[in-house]
């Protein structure tokens, strides 16, 4: 069951997304994917870079959406998008799917192969980045079912299509991609899990972020504890669902993700309630 903290947080009103919240959803990552292969294809590197990055970060968002089903679109466009996904992102988008339902079945309980990450002091989790992004696909390829087991061997026929391609021609553009891509897939494991579960528990078993700049630029992905309680709420709706959430049960929201930037206050709710009334990780998500 829910826990009775969250019984009086409105938030089926936030399910619905209109047509052009879904538009967004479906092309927010395409315009920085262009200016990182034209900023390379220029030779201009930092631009390429930095284009990259938020390429890389939107993409992220709209796979996490498409595990969730709160892209906006039908199951098949849905699963088209995992594959554009997984070509341009170079990972099995398909595998981590089943790998991130799981985590959000048993959140940093022993069978989360995802979210155990966290538990890692941060360089550990910083260097062993490659090593997380092989376990998560490789979960999904070995736990998943026989349709998806299918579903992944596509996605990695794909990439490997992509990766050959690229070391053969030795295009400029293609092996930029190919390789920053690389690079980024063995940093998810520190900023999409470490960052935002680590130093929690079975009880508050996420980060929230609240400093509009930092949510401005990562697009709203570290409202990650109102995307746990209520995952069928689209990415679009989380500020509000954390304005409801501020309001009514502000102590699940007192962990920020960048301490740094919190306001000061922000640590003076006590979690003490929160535990004491808990029984169990297993919430109704």
């Amino acid at each position: 069951m829910r826990h009775p903290s969250l019984a009086n947080i409105e938030w089926q009103d936030l399910r619905q997304l209109k047509p052009t919240e879904t538009v967004y959803n479906i092309f927010l990552s395409l315009p920085f994917l262009l200016l990182s292969w034209w900023s390379a294809w220029q030779g201009w590197w930092l631009l390429a870079l930095v284009a990259t990055f938020f390429f890389f970060t939107a993409a992220l968002r709209q796979a996490h959406d498409c595990y969730h089903r709160t892209l906006g679109v039908s199951k098949v466009a849905t699963e088209l998008m995992l594959f554009l996904l997984s070509i341009t992102m170079l990972c099995s988008t398909h595998a981590i799917r089943h790998t991130h339902l799981n985590h959000h079945r048993d959140p940093l309980g022993d069978s989360d192969v995802e979210g155990n990450w966290a538990r890692l002091p941060w360089y550990q989790a910083i260097l062993g980045g490659g090593l997380f992004s092989i376990m998560i696909q490789w979960f999904g390829l070995t736990h998943g079912s026989r349709r998806n087991r299918m579903l992944v061997g596509f996605d990695l026929l794909l990439i490997c299509a992509v990766i050959a391609t690229a070391f053969i021609t030795m295009h400029p553009v293609l092996m930029y991609h190919v390789l920053v891509m690389i690079l980024a897939n063995t940093m998810v494991g520190f900023f999409a899990v470490w960052s935002v579960h680590h130093g929690c528990d079975d009880v508050v078993y996420a980060r929230s972020e609240r400093h509009p700049l930092i949510n401005l630029l990562t697009f709203n992905l570290l409202y990650h504890i109102e995307h746990h309680l209520f995952p069928a709420v689209p990415t679009n709706h989380l500020p509000v669902l954390a304005k409801r959430l501020d309001a009514t049960a502000p102590q699940w929201t007192q962990q920020p993700v960048i301490p740094l930037l919190a306001p000061a206050n922000q640590y003076q709710e006590s979690r003490v309630t929160e535990k004491s009334n808990a029984h169990s990780r297993h919430f109704d998500i």
